[in-house]
């Protein structure tokens, strides 16, 4: 906390809580007031939605209601029609959650709590109506009516009183992300540093992306935020998303080039140290950059005095440059834009987005799957144990396993989180116990109850405002809103209470228990799936002979690599390294570039070039953490022979980046390719 900052900054947090808890306190006396059976909901769904940022709350409050209107759609349309039959409406609603938890996982965004609330939320509303079906619509109306009330309560208070926008945020994040980016791009092109010290930045630079791209899927939701702000955001992303390769391919060029070879071009040299100079200089980055971009130009046409080899490599190299001047240009003049209230579509830009990223997400139908099923059977041992004693308050159990299930499930290792929302549910039942039989028996004004509550919600929502506590503030908020039912009149009975908060840490218990069985792995196993899934992928664009794709495979190699680095910890050295240097994403971008540069070239050049993405292909379907097999050398050195001596040198010359590329990628430290008519080139 710096003395400088504003007042609203530094003490943001209290700020928060006070908000949260006037917008609670709204809430309950609203639904108070208009007689709603169950109040204590809107209350509780203030604590569920709120966020820091208005935005976030913005977003997620739309989410909200769009999944419970779902749920409780389906709750209609299932306890009527199954309620003579409680084993096939266990299994139906169990199912239910199931299939929205997977589709929930599967999207991956904030807006896969649509989802993920349409499953649970047939679980809260259908289990406690069974012993009175008849009454199904006017709880589920009423649910939809408490919620939309808590929504409307938190929206209004965020972006009314001392409002936060998560533009702002997401600008910040932004500018900062660009800036470590431009001196990892100085350190790059300088040799500066060491390869550990550029390993650490471009790791945390993948991290960063993932998490400004979560971040800034509110700024559509923030309405403190201008349209112009939100596309300058996505035209900036799109350039994020490619700038990290291009650096890594510029860091393999300049290594592959080697010392000597630069001493032998000094002009190269020269125009490598102005475009150091010229990226991390903001005043010199407002100019457009045609003079870096002249200078790149005049190299390109002076290359033909040298080695095959070199001039290959050596046009690589700048054609990657020119491609970081552009986006660093772009990047500028968009920030300068937004900061400028400048309309974003009148800014001219250089890189253009078809040449980069699409927003393509990964997504593992096996973990979906697997955790789908652990909810759905979770969600049915409850049910069995509540139908087989006749449990009277046993609809608490398969309700609270379908939340925690659900609620956990986008992480690592869920188990552990259901356990610790299990331990801070048991202090909520010790809170509420506390509130009902000692404190709120001898209050009888609405006054009083909202003082007597502010120290407690107070905390909560302290600690929902920072993100280490985060997930303790909500589980403590929630909970003790739920399970202190506050009403207009008190109706608190001991033992239901008890038998209650029994079924609730049951749910809990078991829901933690199925999930360690279903989900016995932790994040090494995921982090090992995700690098199958970048060779898989991989061999699929080696398969494919069409065009259209590169952008796709950007876009998921990137979303794919920014999971993957918040698990370097628990990859192999191998997979460490492939991870760190780009390898897959960078083989990638060349086979599809020598894909499209295959059509220029002679029939008998193609044939080779197939048959060495073929041979690339199956090697990529079958490899694990083991060294690429040799042949597979011998297989792109046949092709690179072949495009040597094809006479199309347009096509030519494009394939060969492609291949060089390629061959660079999977054999870095093989020796250099020698083709006996033409010289050597290297990989």
């Amino acid at each position: 906390m710096r003395a400088e900052e504003p007042f609203l900054v530094r003490h943001a947090d209290l700020i928060f809580a006070l908000k949260t808890f006037a917008a609670s306190m709204l809430a309950l006396v609203i639904a108070l007031a208009i007689d709603l059976p169950r109040p204590y909901w809107a209350m509780a769904t203030v604590y569920i939605t709120s966020q820091p940022l208005a935005g976030a709350t913005s977003s997620k409050a739309f989410f909200r209601v769009i999944g419970t209107l779902a749920g409780a759609s389906m709750t209609v349309a299932l306890v009527p029609n199954l309620i003579n039959a409680p084993e096939l409406l266990c299994l139906a609603v169990a199912l239910w959650v199931g299939l929205c938890l997977y589709l929930s996982l599967l999207d991956g965004t904030p807006r896969s709590y649509v989802f993920m609330l349409g499953g649970y939320t047939v679980a809260l509303i259908g289990f406690p109506s069974v012993a009175d079906p008849g009454s199904i619509f006017d709880v589920a109306l009423a649910r939809v009516e408490e919620i939309s009330l808590g929504i409307i309560c938190a929206s209004l208070v965020s972006t009314v009183v001392f409002p936060r926008s998560v533009a702002p945020a997401v600008g910040g994040r932004v500018r900062s992300w660009l800036s470590d980016a431009r001196r990892l791009s100085r350190d790059v092109l300088l040799d500066h540093g060491t390869s550990e010290t550029r390993r650490a930045q471009r790791l945390r630079l993948a991290t960063d992306i993932v998490e400004i791209d979560t971040l800034a899927t509110h700024v559509a939701y923030d309405r403190l935020a201008d349209a112009g702000t939100a596309r300058g955001l996505g035209e900036v992303r799109l350039r994020m998303l490619m700038l990290l390769p291009i650096i890594a391919s510029i860091e393999d060029r300049l290594a592959a080039l080697g010392e000597a070879a630069l001493q032998r071009q000094p002009e190269l040299r020269r125009l490598i140290g102005d475009l150091a100079a010229w990226i991390v200089d903001e005043d010199r980055q407002r100019q457009s950059g045609n003079e870096i971009r002249a200078a790149i130009a005049e190299r390109q046409c002076a290359l033909d005095g040298l080695a095959p080899r070199e001039r290959i490599i050596t046009i690589s190299l700048l054609l990657r440059l020119r491609e970081l001047v552009d986006i660093s240009a772009d990047c500028r003049a968009i920030g300068d834009a937004i900061a400028a209230d400048q309309d974003i579509s009148t800014v001219p830009l250089a890189f253009h987005p078809e040449s980069g990223a699409a927003p393509v997400r990964h997504r593992d139908h096996g973990m979906a799957l697997w955790s789908a099923a652990g909810a759905a059977v979770a969600i049915l041992i409850c049910c069995g144990l509540w139908i087989a004693t006749g449990w009277a308050d046993g609809a608490s159990a398969p309700m609270m396993a379908a939340v925690a299930c659900s609620f956990f499930a986008a992480q690592d290792e869920p188990a552990r989180s259901i356990r610790a929302f299990g331990l801070f549910s048991l202090v909520a039942i010790v809170v509420v116990a506390i509130y009902q039989f000692a404190l709120v028996p001898g209050i009888s004004h609405v006054e009083v109850l909202i003082a007597a509550l502010a120290p407690t919600f107070l905390l909560y929502g302290f600690l929902i405002a920072r993100p280490k506590t985060a997930p303790i503030g909500m589980a403590l908020a929630a909970n003790t809103a739920t399970l202190l039912a506050l009403q207009s009149t008190y109706s608190a009975d001991f033992a239901s209470f008890a038998n209650t908060s029994v079924a609730f840490f049951l749910g809990v218990v078991i829901a933690e228990i199925v999930t360690r069985v279903a989900r016995g792995v932790g994040a090494e196993w995921i982090a090992k799936r995700l690098m199958t899934s970048g060779w898989q992928t991989l061999a699929a664009a080696a398969e494919r002979r069409g065009h259209g794709d590169r952008a796709q495979f950007a876009g998921l190699m990137l979303h794919r690599l920014g999971l993957l680095v918040q698990r370097i910890a628990f990859i192999s050295e191998s997979d460490r390294r492939d991870a760190d240097s780009l390898v897959q994403l960078r083989i990638g971008l060349n086979i599809i570039d020598l894909r499209r540069a295959r059509y220029g070239l002679a029939a008998s050049t193609v044939r080779a070039i197939d048959d060495m993405l073929d041979d690339l292909a199956a090697v990529f379907r079958a490899h694990a953490e083991e060294a690429m097999p040799a042949e597979l050398l011998s297989c792109i050195d046949a092709g690179l022979t072949a495009v040597v001596k094809d006479p199309n040198e347009r096509a030519r010359d494009d394939a060969l980046l492609g291949l060089v590329g390629i061959r660079r990628g999977l054999f870095p430290d093989a020796p250099a390719y020698r083709s006996q008519p033409e010289g050597s080139f290297a990989a």
